[in-house]
Protein backbone atom coordinates (compact mmCIF):
# COMPACT_ATOMS: atom_id res chain seq x y z
CA UNK A 1 0.00 0.00 0.00
CA UNK A 2 1.04 3.64 -0.50
CA UNK A 3 0.13 4.96 2.98
CA UNK A 4 3.10 6.65 4.69
CA UNK A 5 2.67 6.91 8.46
CA UNK A 6 3.71 9.95 10.47
CA UNK A 7 3.78 8.24 13.89
CA UNK A 8 6.94 6.46 14.99
CA UNK A 9 5.12 3.32 16.08
CA UNK A 10 3.14 2.70 12.91
CA UNK A 11 6.16 3.61 10.79
CA UNK A 12 8.31 1.02 12.58
CA UNK A 13 5.57 -1.62 12.36
CA UNK A 14 5.21 -1.17 8.61
CA UNK A 15 8.91 -0.85 7.80
CA UNK A 16 9.86 -3.97 9.75
CA UNK A 17 7.06 -6.20 8.41
CA UNK A 18 4.74 -6.43 11.41
CA UNK A 19 1.52 -5.34 9.69
CA UNK A 20 -0.99 -7.55 7.90
CA UNK A 21 -4.05 -5.31 8.16
CA UNK A 22 -5.47 -2.31 9.99
CA UNK A 23 -9.02 -1.09 10.46
CA UNK A 24 -8.15 2.55 9.69
CA UNK A 25 -4.50 3.41 8.98
CA UNK A 26 -4.95 7.17 8.75
CA UNK A 27 -7.06 7.69 11.88
CA UNK A 28 -4.91 5.31 13.92
CA UNK A 29 -1.79 7.18 12.78
CA UNK A 30 -3.29 10.51 13.85
CA UNK A 31 -4.33 9.09 17.24
CA UNK A 32 -0.82 7.71 17.81
CA UNK A 33 0.65 11.19 17.23
CA UNK A 34 -1.13 12.41 20.37
CA UNK A 35 1.17 10.11 22.39
CA UNK A 36 0.57 7.73 25.27
CA UNK A 37 -1.92 5.51 23.43
CA UNK A 38 -2.92 2.43 25.47
CA UNK A 39 -2.97 -0.68 23.28
CA UNK A 40 -3.41 -4.32 24.17
CA UNK A 41 -2.81 -7.87 23.11
CA UNK A 42 -4.57 -10.77 24.81
CA UNK A 43 -2.82 -13.96 25.92
CA UNK A 44 -4.71 -16.96 27.21
CA UNK A 45 -3.07 -18.73 30.14
CA UNK A 46 -3.14 -22.27 28.75
CA UNK A 47 0.49 -23.06 29.70
CA UNK A 48 3.12 -21.87 32.17
CA UNK A 49 5.00 -20.11 29.38
CA UNK A 50 4.50 -18.54 25.97
CA UNK A 51 6.46 -19.85 23.00
CA UNK A 52 8.25 -18.23 20.08
CA UNK A 53 4.99 -18.03 18.13
CA UNK A 54 3.90 -15.24 20.53
CA UNK A 55 7.15 -13.30 20.22
CA UNK A 56 6.01 -11.14 17.31
CA UNK A 57 3.14 -9.80 19.47
CA UNK A 58 5.47 -9.26 22.43
CA UNK A 59 7.84 -7.27 20.21
CA UNK A 60 4.93 -5.10 19.05
CA UNK A 61 4.16 -4.20 22.67
CA UNK A 62 7.85 -3.49 23.30
CA UNK A 63 8.05 -1.15 20.30
CA UNK A 64 4.82 0.55 21.43
CA UNK A 65 6.40 1.33 24.79
CA UNK A 66 9.65 2.49 23.19
CA UNK A 67 7.71 4.97 21.04
CA UNK A 68 5.72 6.43 23.94
CA UNK A 69 2.61 4.25 23.96
CA UNK A 70 1.26 2.28 26.90
CA UNK A 71 1.23 -1.50 26.42
CA UNK A 72 -1.44 -3.61 28.10
CA UNK A 73 -0.79 -7.32 28.45
CA UNK A 74 -4.23 -8.77 28.95
CA UNK A 75 -4.14 -12.14 30.65
CA UNK A 76 -7.10 -14.38 29.89
CA UNK A 77 -7.80 -15.55 33.42
CA UNK A 78 -11.47 -15.52 32.50
CA UNK A 79 -11.45 -16.57 28.84
CA UNK A 80 -9.01 -19.43 29.52
CA UNK A 81 -11.87 -21.03 31.44
CA UNK A 82 -13.73 -21.22 28.10
CA UNK A 83 -10.98 -21.77 25.52
CA UNK A 84 -10.40 -20.11 22.15
CA UNK A 85 -11.89 -22.31 19.37
CA UNK A 86 -10.08 -20.39 16.60
CA UNK A 87 -8.87 -22.77 13.88
CA UNK A 88 -8.90 -25.77 16.23
CA UNK A 89 -10.37 -29.16 15.39
CA UNK A 90 -11.40 -29.90 18.97
CA UNK A 91 -12.25 -28.25 22.26
CA UNK A 92 -9.43 -27.14 24.56
CA UNK A 93 -9.18 -28.99 27.90
CA UNK A 94 -10.63 -26.89 30.72
CA UNK A 95 -8.21 -25.74 33.44
CA UNK A 96 -8.83 -25.10 37.12
CA UNK A 97 -8.58 -21.52 38.45
CA UNK A 98 -5.48 -22.52 40.44
CA UNK A 99 -3.73 -23.86 37.33
CA UNK A 100 -4.64 -20.71 35.39
CA UNK A 101 -3.11 -18.54 38.15
CA UNK A 102 0.09 -20.64 38.06
CA UNK A 103 0.27 -20.22 34.29
CA UNK A 104 -0.16 -16.45 34.54
CA UNK A 105 2.69 -16.26 37.08
CA UNK A 106 4.96 -18.13 34.64
CA UNK A 107 4.01 -15.95 31.68
CA UNK A 108 4.57 -12.78 33.70
CA UNK A 109 8.31 -13.62 33.79
CA UNK A 110 8.46 -13.40 29.99
CA UNK A 111 6.76 -10.02 29.74
CA UNK A 112 9.00 -8.53 32.41
CA UNK A 113 12.02 -9.13 30.16
CA UNK A 114 10.54 -7.02 27.36
CA UNK A 115 8.53 -4.29 29.08
CA UNK A 116 8.67 -2.00 32.09
CA UNK A 117 5.60 -2.21 34.30
CA UNK A 118 4.47 0.56 36.60
CA UNK A 119 2.24 3.61 37.04
CA UNK A 120 3.97 6.00 34.62
CA UNK A 121 2.26 7.25 31.44
CA UNK A 122 4.09 4.73 29.23
CA UNK A 123 4.55 1.97 31.82
CA UNK A 124 2.96 -1.31 30.87
CA UNK A 125 -0.11 -2.70 32.61
CA UNK A 126 -0.85 -6.37 33.20
CA UNK A 127 -4.59 -6.92 33.51
CA UNK A 128 -6.57 -10.11 34.03
CA UNK A 129 -9.93 -10.25 32.24
CA UNK A 130 -11.30 -12.24 35.16
CA UNK A 131 -11.57 -8.74 36.69
CA UNK A 132 -14.83 -8.27 34.79
CA UNK A 133 -15.72 -11.69 33.38
CA UNK A 134 -15.90 -13.44 36.76
CA UNK A 135 -18.47 -10.89 37.95
CA UNK A 136 -20.81 -11.05 34.95
CA UNK A 137 -24.52 -11.29 35.55
CA UNK A 138 -25.68 -13.57 32.75
CA UNK A 139 -29.09 -12.00 32.14
CA UNK A 140 -27.69 -8.45 32.19
CA UNK A 141 -24.89 -9.52 29.87
CA UNK A 142 -27.35 -11.02 27.37
CA UNK A 143 -29.51 -7.91 27.47
CA UNK A 144 -26.78 -5.26 27.36
CA UNK A 145 -24.09 -6.98 25.28
CA UNK A 146 -25.57 -10.02 23.54
CA UNK A 147 -28.13 -7.96 21.64
CA UNK A 148 -25.33 -6.33 19.64
CA UNK A 149 -24.21 -9.63 18.07
CA UNK A 150 -25.69 -11.28 15.01
CA UNK A 151 -25.49 -15.09 15.09
CA UNK A 152 -25.60 -15.09 11.27
CA UNK A 153 -22.48 -12.94 11.19
CA UNK A 154 -20.72 -14.96 13.88
CA UNK A 155 -21.31 -18.14 11.89
CA UNK A 156 -19.65 -16.53 8.87
CA UNK A 157 -16.27 -16.03 10.62
CA UNK A 158 -13.65 -18.37 9.22
CA UNK A 159 -12.60 -19.66 12.66
CA UNK A 160 -16.14 -20.96 13.23
CA UNK A 161 -17.06 -21.74 9.64
CA UNK A 162 -14.04 -24.03 9.14
CA UNK A 163 -15.09 -26.12 12.15
CA UNK A 164 -18.67 -26.44 10.97
CA UNK A 165 -17.67 -27.17 7.37
CA UNK A 166 -15.66 -30.13 8.64
CA UNK A 167 -18.73 -31.23 10.65
CA UNK A 168 -16.69 -31.01 13.85
CA UNK A 169 -18.40 -30.21 17.12
CA UNK A 170 -18.42 -26.60 18.33
CA UNK A 171 -19.83 -26.25 21.83
CA UNK A 172 -21.93 -23.29 22.96
CA UNK A 173 -19.17 -22.68 25.52
CA UNK A 174 -16.64 -22.12 22.74
CA UNK A 175 -19.08 -20.18 20.57
CA UNK A 176 -19.32 -17.63 23.39
CA UNK A 177 -15.57 -17.00 23.22
CA UNK A 178 -15.77 -14.41 20.46
CA UNK A 179 -18.36 -12.44 22.41
CA UNK A 180 -16.16 -12.51 25.52
CA UNK A 181 -13.11 -11.32 23.57
CA UNK A 182 -15.11 -8.49 22.05
CA UNK A 183 -16.29 -7.61 25.54
CA UNK A 184 -12.65 -7.48 26.69
CA UNK A 185 -11.90 -4.69 24.22
CA UNK A 186 -15.06 -2.85 25.28
CA UNK A 187 -14.12 -3.08 28.99
CA UNK A 188 -10.48 -2.10 28.39
CA UNK A 189 -11.63 0.97 26.48
CA UNK A 190 -14.12 1.90 29.18
CA UNK A 191 -11.84 1.26 32.18
CA UNK A 192 -8.36 2.07 30.86
CA UNK A 193 -8.90 4.18 27.74
CA UNK A 194 -7.49 1.45 25.51
CA UNK A 195 -7.68 2.51 21.85
CA UNK A 196 -6.05 -0.35 19.95
CA UNK A 197 -6.14 -4.13 19.92
CA UNK A 198 -3.32 -5.97 18.18
CA UNK A 199 -2.95 -9.65 17.38
CA UNK A 200 -2.37 -12.25 14.70
CA UNK A 201 -4.43 -12.10 11.52
CA UNK A 202 -6.43 -15.11 12.73
CA UNK A 203 -7.88 -12.77 15.38
CA UNK A 204 -9.23 -10.27 12.85
CA UNK A 205 -12.87 -11.33 13.31
CA UNK A 206 -12.65 -11.11 17.10
CA UNK A 207 -11.01 -7.67 16.89
CA UNK A 208 -13.72 -6.37 14.56
CA UNK A 209 -16.37 -7.68 16.96
CA UNK A 210 -14.83 -5.64 19.79
CA UNK A 211 -14.68 -2.50 17.65
CA UNK A 212 -18.32 -2.90 16.57
CA UNK A 213 -19.49 -3.57 20.13
CA UNK A 214 -17.71 -0.47 21.46
CA UNK A 215 -19.17 1.68 18.67
CA UNK A 216 -22.72 0.39 19.26
CA UNK A 217 -22.68 0.34 23.06
CA UNK A 218 -20.83 3.58 23.85
CA UNK A 219 -20.17 5.32 20.53
CA UNK A 220 -16.41 4.85 20.93
CA UNK A 221 -13.97 4.81 18.01
CA UNK A 222 -11.18 2.29 18.48
CA UNK A 223 -8.76 0.44 16.20
CA UNK A 224 -7.43 -2.96 15.22
CA UNK A 225 -4.00 -3.92 13.86
CA UNK A 226 -2.98 -7.44 12.90
CA UNK A 227 0.29 -9.21 12.12
CA UNK A 228 0.81 -11.82 9.41
CA UNK A 229 0.65 -15.44 10.51
CA UNK A 230 4.30 -16.37 10.39
CA UNK A 231 5.76 -19.53 9.00
CA UNK A 232 9.39 -20.27 8.24
CA UNK A 233 10.48 -20.30 4.60
CA UNK A 234 10.10 -24.09 4.52
CA UNK A 235 6.44 -23.78 5.55
CA UNK A 236 6.73 -24.76 9.21
CA UNK A 237 4.73 -22.98 11.87
CA UNK A 238 6.82 -20.42 13.74
CA UNK A 239 7.63 -21.54 17.26
CA UNK A 240 8.19 -25.22 16.57
CA UNK A 241 11.46 -27.16 16.40
CA UNK A 242 12.45 -30.78 16.02
CA UNK A 243 11.86 -31.41 19.70
CA UNK A 244 8.63 -29.44 20.11
CA UNK A 245 7.55 -25.92 21.02
CA UNK A 246 10.27 -23.31 21.63
CA UNK A 247 9.17 -22.00 25.02
CA UNK A 248 10.35 -18.62 26.30
CA UNK A 249 10.82 -19.43 30.01
CA UNK A 250 14.36 -20.50 30.89
CA UNK A 251 13.18 -23.26 33.24
CA UNK A 252 11.39 -24.98 30.33
CA UNK A 253 13.87 -24.28 27.52
CA UNK A 254 17.40 -23.28 28.46
CA UNK A 255 18.98 -20.09 27.08
CA UNK A 256 21.44 -22.28 25.16
CA UNK A 257 18.64 -24.26 23.47
CA UNK A 258 16.82 -21.00 22.74
CA UNK A 259 20.00 -19.49 21.25
CA UNK A 260 20.55 -22.62 19.17
CA UNK A 261 17.01 -22.41 17.73
CA UNK A 262 17.82 -18.99 16.26
CA UNK A 263 21.32 -20.04 15.18
CA UNK A 264 19.66 -22.79 13.12
CA UNK A 265 17.48 -20.32 11.21
CA UNK A 266 17.15 -21.07 7.50
CA UNK A 267 19.29 -18.72 5.38
CA UNK A 268 16.30 -17.15 3.64
CA UNK A 269 14.62 -16.24 6.96
CA UNK A 270 17.55 -14.40 8.57
CA UNK A 271 16.79 -10.89 7.28
CA UNK A 272 13.08 -11.11 8.05
CA UNK A 273 13.70 -12.41 11.56
CA UNK A 274 16.28 -9.71 12.30
CA UNK A 275 13.66 -7.07 11.50
CA UNK A 276 10.89 -8.72 13.53
CA UNK A 277 12.69 -10.09 16.57
CA UNK A 278 15.56 -7.65 17.18
CA UNK A 279 15.90 -3.89 17.54
CA UNK A 280 18.85 -3.60 15.19
CA UNK A 281 18.66 -0.70 12.69
CA UNK A 282 17.00 -1.58 9.39
CA UNK A 283 20.15 -0.74 7.45
CA UNK A 284 22.12 -3.32 9.43
CA UNK A 285 19.34 -5.91 9.06
CA UNK A 286 19.42 -5.40 5.29
CA UNK A 287 23.23 -5.63 5.20
CA UNK A 288 23.20 -8.91 7.06
CA UNK A 289 20.35 -10.19 4.91
CA UNK A 290 22.51 -9.64 1.81
CA UNK A 291 25.34 -11.88 3.04
CA UNK A 292 25.93 -15.04 1.05
CA UNK A 293 27.69 -18.36 1.43
CA UNK A 294 29.39 -19.10 4.73
CA UNK A 295 29.08 -15.42 5.74
CA UNK A 296 25.37 -16.03 6.44
CA UNK A 297 26.47 -17.93 9.54
CA UNK A 298 27.79 -14.66 11.00
CA UNK A 299 24.34 -13.13 10.53
CA UNK A 300 22.72 -16.13 12.23
CA UNK A 301 25.00 -15.77 15.25
CA UNK A 302 24.13 -12.08 15.50
CA UNK A 303 20.42 -12.97 15.25
CA UNK A 304 20.76 -15.60 17.99
CA UNK A 305 22.71 -13.22 20.25
CA UNK A 306 20.29 -10.33 19.79
CA UNK A 307 17.09 -12.34 20.36
CA UNK A 308 18.54 -14.30 23.29
CA UNK A 309 19.93 -11.10 24.78
CA UNK A 310 16.50 -9.45 24.81
CA UNK A 311 14.87 -12.38 26.60
CA UNK A 312 17.61 -13.82 28.82
CA UNK A 313 20.21 -11.05 28.93
CA UNK A 314 23.50 -10.37 27.12
CA UNK A 315 25.49 -12.59 29.52
CA UNK A 316 23.29 -15.62 28.78
CA UNK A 317 23.61 -14.98 25.04
CA UNK A 318 27.41 -14.76 25.26
CA UNK A 319 27.55 -17.94 27.34
CA UNK A 320 25.38 -19.76 24.80
CA UNK A 321 27.62 -18.66 21.94
CA UNK A 322 30.70 -19.82 23.85
CA UNK A 323 29.11 -23.22 24.47
CA UNK A 324 28.22 -23.56 20.79
CA UNK A 325 31.81 -22.70 19.85
CA UNK A 326 33.16 -25.31 22.28
CA UNK A 327 30.77 -28.02 21.07
CA UNK A 328 30.78 -27.45 17.34
CA UNK A 329 34.27 -26.17 16.64
CA UNK A 330 36.32 -27.88 19.33
CA UNK A 331 34.27 -31.02 19.90
CA UNK A 332 34.06 -30.30 23.64
CA UNK A 333 31.22 -30.51 26.11
CA UNK A 334 30.40 -26.85 26.67
CA UNK A 335 29.25 -25.37 30.00
CA UNK A 336 25.75 -24.48 28.86
CA UNK A 337 24.54 -27.71 27.22
CA UNK A 338 21.32 -29.21 28.64
CA UNK A 339 22.20 -31.57 31.51
CA UNK A 340 20.29 -34.66 32.62
CA UNK A 341 21.31 -36.37 35.85
CA UNK A 342 20.05 -39.92 36.31
CA UNK A 343 19.42 -41.74 39.60
CA UNK A 344 20.36 -45.29 40.59
CA UNK A 345 16.73 -46.22 39.95
CA UNK A 346 16.97 -44.85 36.40
CA UNK A 347 20.16 -46.73 35.57
CA UNK A 348 19.86 -49.98 37.52
CA UNK A 349 22.57 -52.45 36.46
CA UNK A 350 22.95 -50.53 33.20
CA UNK A 351 20.85 -48.67 30.66
CA UNK A 352 20.76 -48.97 26.89
CA UNK A 353 22.11 -46.08 24.89
CA UNK A 354 18.73 -45.86 23.09
CA UNK A 355 17.00 -45.29 26.44
CA UNK A 356 19.64 -42.71 27.36
CA UNK A 357 18.93 -40.75 24.18
CA UNK A 358 15.24 -40.64 25.13
CA UNK A 359 15.95 -39.61 28.75
CA UNK A 360 18.28 -36.88 27.48
CA UNK A 361 15.32 -35.37 25.60
CA UNK A 362 16.95 -35.68 22.19
CA UNK A 363 14.07 -37.82 20.86
CA UNK A 364 10.61 -38.62 22.17
CA UNK A 365 10.54 -42.42 21.99
CA UNK A 366 12.72 -45.52 21.87
CA UNK A 367 11.55 -46.12 18.32
CA UNK A 368 12.89 -42.70 17.28
CA UNK A 369 16.16 -43.38 19.10
CA UNK A 370 16.66 -46.69 17.28
CA UNK A 371 15.93 -45.03 13.95
CA UNK A 372 18.43 -42.26 14.75
CA UNK A 373 21.11 -44.85 15.55
CA UNK A 374 20.31 -46.92 12.44
CA UNK A 375 20.69 -43.80 10.28
CA UNK A 376 24.12 -43.04 11.86
CA UNK A 377 22.77 -39.86 13.44
CA UNK A 378 23.62 -40.62 17.09
CA UNK A 379 26.99 -40.12 18.79
CA UNK A 380 28.39 -40.74 22.25
CA UNK A 381 31.27 -38.38 23.10
CA UNK A 382 31.46 -37.59 19.36
CA UNK A 383 31.87 -41.29 18.44
CA UNK A 384 29.10 -42.77 16.25
CA UNK A 385 26.77 -45.22 18.02
CA UNK A 386 26.17 -48.41 16.05
CA UNK A 387 24.15 -50.57 18.48
CA UNK A 388 20.89 -49.40 20.05
CA UNK A 389 21.25 -52.08 22.71
CA UNK A 390 24.70 -50.94 23.83
CA UNK A 391 24.63 -50.87 27.64
CA UNK A 392 25.99 -47.87 29.53
CA UNK A 393 26.94 -48.61 33.14
CA UNK A 394 26.97 -46.35 36.19
CA UNK A 395 30.78 -45.95 36.22
CA UNK A 396 30.65 -44.40 32.74
CA UNK A 397 27.89 -41.98 33.71
CA UNK A 398 29.75 -40.86 36.84
CA UNK A 399 32.23 -39.14 34.52
CA UNK A 400 29.34 -37.71 32.43
CA UNK A 401 28.92 -38.29 28.71
CA UNK A 402 27.85 -36.18 25.76
CA UNK A 403 25.05 -37.54 23.58
CA UNK A 404 24.38 -36.04 20.15
CA UNK A 405 21.45 -36.33 17.77
CA UNK A 406 22.64 -35.10 14.40
CA UNK A 407 25.00 -32.17 14.27
CA UNK A 408 22.97 -29.61 16.19
CA UNK A 409 21.36 -31.26 19.23
CA UNK A 410 23.43 -32.31 22.21
CA UNK A 411 22.98 -33.11 25.88
CA UNK A 412 25.18 -33.99 28.83
CA UNK A 413 24.12 -37.06 30.82
CA UNK A 414 25.53 -37.99 34.20
CA UNK A 415 24.86 -39.95 37.38
CA UNK A 416 23.27 -38.34 40.44
CA UNK A 417 25.06 -39.62 43.53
Amino acid sequence: MTFTPKSDFLNIMMERGFVADCTDYSRLDDALLDGGMPAYIGFDATATSLHVGSLIQIMMLRWLQRTGGRPITLMGGGTTKVGDPSFRADERPLLTPEKIDDNIAGIRQVFSAYMTYGDGPSDALMINNAEWLDELNYLEFLRDIGRHFSVNRMLSFESVKSRLDREQSLSFLEFNYMILQAYDFFELHKRYGCMLQMGGSDQWGNIINGIDLTRRAMDGHIFGLTTPLLTTSDGKKMGKSQDGAVWLNADIRSPYEFWQFWRNTTDSDVGRFLKLYTEMPLEECNRLDALEGSDVNDAKIILANEVTGLLHGAEAAAKAQATAHEVFEKGGFGDDLPKVMLSAEDVGDGISVAQLIVKAGLVKSGKEAKRLIAENGARLNDTPISEAGQIIEVDVLKNTIKLSAGKKRHAIVGFKT
